[in-house]
């Protein structure tokens, strides 16, 4: 079961790769629309760890694990 939901989701990941590429060198309404939502979600995603990265540098987790970034890029 595990296995289907990551299998769908990597489908939705590489479609919405596939969407932006379209959307880029021109393609259908439909294709900008999907690249946006996809661009977004990213956004969203790279927003999200920036704030538990800080919560953990900053001391406000109680966490006893630590984040080691590989290099972000942005």
């Amino acid at each position: 079961m595990i296995g289907a939901v990551l299998i769908g989701v990597l489908a939705l990941v590489i479609g919405g790769c596939v969407c932006v590429v379209w959307a880029d060198r021109g393609g259908p309404r439909w294709t900008r629309a999907v690249a946006a939502a996809t661009v977004g979600a990213g956004r969203l995603v790279r927003n999200y760890q920036k704030s538990q990265r800080r919560k953990v540098s900053s001391g406000t987790d109680n966490s006893s694990s630590t984040y080691v970034s590989g290099g972000d890029a942005g």
